[in-house]
């Protein structure tokens, strides 16, 4: 315990999201013209859908990971700009889809393409968005790549069904929790980090623990994307509390569940059953999340995590390409936004 606060205050002042942006700023705008590129098309609807898209903002972290594996593994060609931008493009797609599932109104404090064009138009413009992503891994000609980015997209599709299995079921155990966003989230960081690895030709142990890491940092940032959802004040992209009124199952009511007596099991299955949730129904929810004091919990899960995810990387020499590598878990778990 004593190693991991040490490890956590070694780490929590830095900002190394903002590092890396300044590091790969000429990168990352290769990234977006590439993309954009890549996402013409001569029917003016999915060109103005794909724009809408690319517009949205966000923060872009997947495809900068990419570029910090790379870095970190020296590689020297210009692949790595061009599976920047296929990272993202599979994290767009699964954005797109996922708000058709998820009925969702706003992301990233714009209206969502769904809400704008409809489902079935949101839904086929995904799938617009992975065939691109197809044609850019067979321009890289890497057989080693197109097979890892294809096994996530399908890792990702199945953690989806994974998670409508378990819609509404608060007593799931964190174990399935964890499968369902290892698959849905974390499998994607993990191929962005494996990526640079695989573009340098490097060893077989040095790429299982660049996708250690991506995978277990993809845990801390969905955790504490699920934390957020409960206790932050400020915008970052989506609804204060939109999990919990669109019913989604997050660790933060796994767990309350697991701490909750039988009365309030019942209450918050209840709850969770009910077409739709109310702000009433939410501040009940926040009032037994802080009984239990549930969301530090979630965070010392995410610790663990983080501390997992930073140690994966000890075997590359020092740099401050790690440096930033091995603080960023940390920095994601105490992030307002």
């Amino acid at each position: 315990m004593k190693n991991n606060i040490l490890e956590i205050q070694k780490f929590q002042d830095r900002n190394p999201f903002e590092s890396f942006k300044k590091k790969f700023i000429e990168e990352l705008d290769k990234v977006e013209k590439f993309k954009k590129l890549k996402l013409n098309s001569n029917v003016p609807l999915v060109s103005e859908m794909s724009d809408y898209q690319l517009n949205t903002g966000g923060k872009k972290l997947r495809s900068i990971l990419t570029l910090a594996s790379s870095a970190l593994n020296n590689y020297k060609g210009e692949d790595h700009f061009k599976l920047a931008a296929c990272v993202e493009l599979i994290h767009s797609a699964t954005l797109l889809h996922d708000d058709v599932i998820d009925n969702g109104k706003i992301r990233r404090g714009k209206k969502t393409s769904n809400i704008i064009w409809g489902n079935h138009t949101s839904i086929l413009v995904g799938d617009y968005f992975l065939s691109r992503c197809f044609e850019i891994m067979v321009e890289v000609g890497s057989l080693e790549i197109l097979k890892l980015l294809s096994s996530v997209s399908s890792e990702i599709s199945q953690g989806e069904v994974l998670q409508l299995q378990h819609q509404f079921q608060v007593d799931i155990t964190e174990q399935v929790y964890l499968k369902i966003i290892n698959q849905k989230t974390a499998s994607l960081f993990g191929a962005a980090l494996r990526v640079g690895g695989c573009l340098a030709n490097k060893n077989e142990n040095e790429k299982e623990a660049l996708q250690s890491y991506g995978l277990n940092l993809g845990i801390v940032f969905q955790i504490s994307d699920d934390i957020l959802d409960y206790q932050s004040t400020s915008n970052f992209g989506k609804d204060i509390g939109n999990d919990f009124y669109e019913g989604k199952i997050t660790l933060p009511v796994v767990i309350l569940f697991q701490k909750s007596t039988e009365i309030e099991k019942k209450e918050i299955k209840e709850l969770f059953k009910k077409t739709a949730r109310t702000s009433f129904d939410f501040d009940r929810i926040i009032k037994l999340l802080n009984k239990y004091d549930v969301l530090n919990i979630c965070k010392k899960r995410a610790e663990h995590f983080a501390n997992v995810s930073s140690d994966s990387i000890g075997v590359y020499k020092e740099s401050s390409i790690k440096e930033n590598l091995q603080s960023l878990p940390f920095y994601l778990i105490n992030r307002s936004h």
